[in-house]
């Protein structure tokens, strides 16, 4: 990026000066020109983000989350533009010490013996023998020394930037903060999409078997399947939608999220998919806080997907209480095999619960009692929420399900 200003200074200015000036002026003129177009230059956008490019790639990116391009702050103009001429001008020097210094060396082992030195047509008249042998011997060691003028040179040219380019304090706090939360909302709709797409899959799968058994047989029954996957499949869009409406930041046209009182539904459908469920249900849901009631719909439907997916057509007991501050809820359903297993591509259902509750401070269990796979989970709300938990804590008995997910 040295050559076109270094033009400036050497070619272009002197050929163009009022003849009154002599060489000498003419640099000095071109010099301050040059600096003049330097300065200008940094100004431009374009400039600014292959400023940018370079000082991520060459530098290892000293200030992360700066942004380089169109900027309306004055500030960051003018510290960009510092960092631009400081990396022009040092890599100026370095660059034309990198290619003067070889050759100054390679032409004066020849001075000690012709008692001259020329350096490209400029011709040094040392003192031949060993009184001009000290010479070559200087210019050799520096070109160690340049070795370590250039990793100096990148290490200052580094702090600079990271002194220069790189946000203050409380910029940095808040990118990590939205970033944060763009990570938490992104987790959010993955748990969704899990939860309410994995369920309907699931009662789609069992019954669209039931339907090909007993198509022939038992038509009436097949019907029965062909209805409940229908049923399945148009939930399954209508939060597929909303979750794609939260995706375009779109505030109109998306359903509500399933709450409580559509719990219902939610185990008929189970119950339709050839599962035998055993519900007891007490406690007015009409106090329960929406976001409260809505983690717990979505806790049950995984419990329940997961008892169809890993446990088949199995009973499943389910028990929610609610109280004065206090959600209660229980999924038992027996299983078979080994105890413990290796996890293998699963998990996410459980993690995707742990970290439901973790998010109410509430309290989660999961693992095997008696043959049974039972899931209890105690939601709070209100004042004394709980103590914090973390997602590690909450699933303490995860690795104990092996495949189940």
């Amino acid at each position: 990026m040295f050559v076109p200003y270094l033009l400036l200074v050497a070619v272009v200015v002197p050929s163009v000066v009022p003849w009154g000036l002599d060489m000498t002026g003419s640099l000095l003129a071109g010099t301050v020109l040059a600096l003049v177009v330097l300065f200008a230059s940094s100004l431009i956008p374009a400039v600014r983000v292959l400023e940018g490019a370079a000082v991520r790639e060459m530098l290892d990116d000293p200030a992360p989350g700066a942004t380089f391009g169109p900027t309306g702050s004055m500030r960051v103009r003018l510290r960009s533009s510092a960092m631009f001429a400081l990396h022009v001008l040092t890599g100026g020097v370095v660059s034309w010490l990198t290619i003067a210094l070889p050759m100054a060396v390679a032409f004066s082992f020849g001075g000690p013996i012709s008692g001259s030195i020329d350096l490209g047509g400029s011709v040094v008249v040392v003192p031949p023998g060993w009184a001009s042998a000290w010479i070559p011997a200087v210019l050799a060691a520096g070109l160690v020394g340049l070795v370590y003028l250039v990793a100096g040179s990148g290490a200052l040219l580094r702090r600079a930037a990271a002194a220069l380019l790189g946000l203050p304090p409380a910029e940095r706090i808040a990118l990590l903060e939205r970033r944060t939360e763009r990570l938490a909302e992104r987790n959010r709709l993955a748990r969704e999409l899990h939860d309410s797409v994995g369920h309907a899959l699931s009662v789609v799968t069992l019954q669209a078997g039931a339907a090909r058994r007993t198509l022939h047989r038992d038509p009436a029954v097949a019907e029965r399947s062909l209805l409940a996957i229908e049923d399945s499949a148009r939930a399954a869009l209508d939060d597929l939608d909303h979750v794609l409406g939260l995706l375009r930041e779109e505030a109109a046209g998306t359903a509500p999220q399933a709450g409580l009182d559509q719990l219902g539904a939610l185990l008929s459908a189970t119950e339709m998919a050839g599962t035998v469920v055993r519900a007891e249900v007490s406690g007015d849901f009409a106090g329960v806080p929406p976001v409260v009631s809505r983690e717990a719909y979505r806790i049950l439907q995984e419990c329940l997907t997961n008892a169809l997916r890993h446990a088949g057509r199995v009973p499943v007991a389910v028990r929610v209480s609610a109280g004065q501050r206090r959600l209660d809820l229980a999924v038992t359903n027996p299983v078979s095999g080994p105890e413990t297993g290796t996890r293998g591509s699963g998990g996410r259902g459980l993690r995707g619960m742990a970290e439901r509750v973790d998010v109410l401070r509430g309290d989660l269990r999961a693992g095997r009692a008696n043959g049974n796979w039972e899931v209890a989970v105690s939601l709070p709300w209100g004042e004394n929420t709980g103590r914090e938990k973390t997602v590690g804590e909450n699933v303490v008995e995860e690795k104990a399900m092996g495949e189940r997910a």
